[in-house]
């Protein structure tokens, strides 16, 4: 099927083919009939980068009257990067529809321009949900026109915890629009939406209701828990054309990944919510425009992130969500394009693969971490590449030449090669060298314990400590809720960025656990800790009364921080 048979006007088949499309995508040809001719609810469900901004972009359009200078179609989404990409997108789209306005509004820009913007007469708007409501509230933004609300990426809404402004904004819209929701999953939440703001919709599932991307291979490996930033590095050298995303789970944690991948040599970059507009335009236009490699992202961050030829995805740290591992991996095969999914796990989180693989009907392969030959022989490939597909600007070279070929006439052909690949290469060789096997080795199951004993390391824990100075903090999770102190461990380190070896003793309560921490890991505890789940349970940490146990630190004590390299070149620390 082509466009030119959806029923869409000659202006914006015009813009169509404009950008160079002819066929449209599944989602696009199944849900755009039946947008244009119906006046019914709709529901949308396709994986990411299956092109629903068009699905929904393109119907929406055609219902626009240009003569009317107010809002008739509002589409709602979770960031800001996705906001100003599907308005983009629309504005594309309508080029050849004079007179139709699109107006983006946001949080973290200058709510008076926007205001500006919209009294210009701006026929479709596309925000955030809080900009919006505020927008509302000051009378800025009138929905009494509104035809259609469009609410993209549904489930992730609801994770942001944006429920009361799609009830307000919802509200405002008159009883006799229409609501299309689109998404890549089909959570409670999102069936929750339909059910609450909807009315007998219509509903267009492709690929299945919870699916990834056909075209996507799903492979994880298994470390442990101190050893996956030398994995990442490790995957990082074994694909040295690799242009794609690392998903962290904490926003210090991407910034800290992020750090230290530049410090030793990747060409990589951060983004998250701590950063400021004008920096996370920045990264992304660096990003899109290849000076960046890798980008490291939280989830909400990275849902804007709208890049045809991503090839990898890593999920440094899977998300509590299971349908995140969705949208994660739905970043990379955009546009019928292949990609890969790469998740690394400890030990303890084997069980959450076979979750994965169960709920989005996909097969996850267990691989080993790729070993120091596999790589080095990687690198080699890449450079003679590098070396067959450079672009000779031979008239500009030419007198250059004659002294080269000079010193170089001695060597045969196979010796230039030889002494050219080691230039580049010996510094992998040498690298890596010494590099010591980073797969986590599968260890018999614990013997079991009885109901309410917990096994204990304290005392380990606590002659660790004695060097230090301590801070005592409480957490509001026990052994009612089947916690043990490793899953404590695990929440304080994965959520502030911290080592184990900075956590002293930890105190089981029946609904209430305590845990000590070095002196100085605890402003980085007062920080990371909010918003955290546990096994799925809300909890929340905070400073207990009084200091740990343990005197003034002595002479010195053991401090964290890996080692750094010296990668001729580069720059990249040793594993």
């Amino acid at each position: 099927m082509k466009f030119t048979e959806l029923g869409l006007s000659p202006d914006t088949l015009k813009s169509i083919e404009a950008l160079g499309f002819e066929t449209p995508t599944p989602i696009q040809e199944q849900a755009i009939p039946i947008l244009l001719a119906g006046e019914k609810d709709f529901v949308g469900l396709a994986s990411t980068g299956t092109g629903k901004t068009a699905a929904f972009g393109l119907p929406l359009l055609e219902r626009v009257d240009p003569a009317l200078h107010a809002p008739q179609g509002v589409i709602l989404s979770p960031t800001r990067e996705l906001c100003l990409q599907i308005a983009d997108d629309l504005k594309k789209f309508a080029r050849h529809r004079p007179g139709l306005k699109i107006a983006a509004v946001y949080g973290g820009a200058n709510i008076m321009t926007q205001i500006r913007e919209l009294k210009q007469g701006a026929q479709i708007i596309v925000a955030t949900p809080g900009r919006l409501v505020d927008l509302i509230e000051r009378r800025a933004a009138k929905l009494q026109d509104i035809k259609v609300v469009v609410l993209d990426e549904a489930d992730e809404m609801l994770n942001m915890g944006f429920k009361d402004e799609l009830d307000a904004i919802l509200s405002k819209a008159p009883e006799s629009r229409v609501t299309w929701l689109f998404s890549a999953t089909m959570a409670k939440g999102v069936a929750r939406i339909a059910e609450n703001y909807q009315t007998d919709p219509v509903e267009v599932s492709v690929g299945g209701r919870n699916e990834s991307a056909a075209n996507i291979e799903h492979f994880c490996f298994m470390v442990h828990e101190r050893d996956r930033y030398p994995a990442v590095k490790r995957i990082l050298d074994y694909l040295p054309e690799i242009y794609g995303l690392i998903f962290c789970r904490t926003r210090a944690e991407t910034q800290t990944v992020a750090d230290k991948l530049m410090a030793d040599g990747y060409s990589a970059e951060a983004l998250h919510g701590e950063l400021s507009q004008a920096q996370r335009d920045s990264v992304m236009k660096k990003f899109r425009q290849k000076n960046v490699q890798v980008l490291v992202a939280t989830d909400v961050a990275a849902r804007g992130i709208d890049v045809d030829d991503i090839t990898h995805v890593i999920h440094y740290k899977l998300s509590d969500e299971i349908a995140a591992y969705t949208h994660r991996s739905g970043r990379t095969a955009r546009a019928g394009k292949s990609g890969v999914s790469i998740a690394l796990i400890n030990m303890h989180e084997r069980r959450r693969i076979n979750e994965l693989e169960r709920r989005n009907n996909i097969q996850i392969k267990m691989e080993k971490i790729p070993d120091a030959k596999a790589i080095c022989e990687n690198q080699l490939l890449a450079l003679i590449h590098r070396v067959v597909e450079v672009d000779v600007k031979e008239d500009e070279i030419a007198d250059y030449l004659p002294p080269a070929y000079e010193a170089l006439c001695h060597l045969d052909k196979k010796e230039i090669i030889k002494r050219f690949v080691a230039v580049e290469f010996n510094h992998f060789l040498d690298y890596y060298r010494n590099a010591t096997d980073l797969n986590a080795k599968s260890t018999k199951p614990a013997r079991e314990r009885q109901p309410g004993q917990q096994r204990s390391d304290n005392s380990k824990r606590n002659r660790r400590m004695e060097a230090y100075d301590t801070k005592k903090f409480s957490v509001n999770v026990g052994r009612v809720h089947n916690i043990n102190a490793g899953a404590i461990v695990r929440l304080v380190c994965e959520n502030s960025g911290i080592k184990s070896n900075q956590i002293g003793a930890i105190d089981l309560g029946r609904d209430t656990s305590f845990f000590e921490v070095s002196k100085e890991a605890a402003d980085t505890i007062r920080k990371g800790m909010e918003n955290l789940t546990l096994d799925g349970r809300k909890v929340s940490v905070r400073s207990a009364s009084g200091q740990g146990g343990g005197g003034p630190r002595q002479g010195g004590g053991r401090q964290g921080g890996g080692r750094s390299g010296g990668r001729p070149g580069g720059g990249r620390g040793r594993d």
